[in-house]
């Protein structure tokens, strides 16, 4: 886990997965701590807790992962 800021990220499709997305952002390493992250309860997806890896977030989505918030926007 890295940053401490908000990031909007741009998806040219109409979806990502939430274990892609913490990969894509760097907010892990690999699918290992992704994994792990979401299991644990660490990971909200527009204020909810998710602990699902594979969740569908499309724009507009807002992902929190500690100090870190992930606003999807379509590129």
């Amino acid at each position: 886990m890295t940053t401490s800021d908000d990031q909007t990220v741009e998806i040219s499709q109409d979806m990502i997965r939430l274990g892609q997305l913490l990969k894509f952002a760097s907010l892990v390493e690999d699918g290992v701590e992704a994994r792990e992250v979401i299991a644990e309860g660490l990971v909200s997806v527009n204020g909810e807790p998710e602990y699902q890896r594979g969740k569908q977030l499309h724009p507009g989505d807002v992902v929190t992962l500690g100090d870190a918030t992930l606003r999807i926007d379509r590129a």
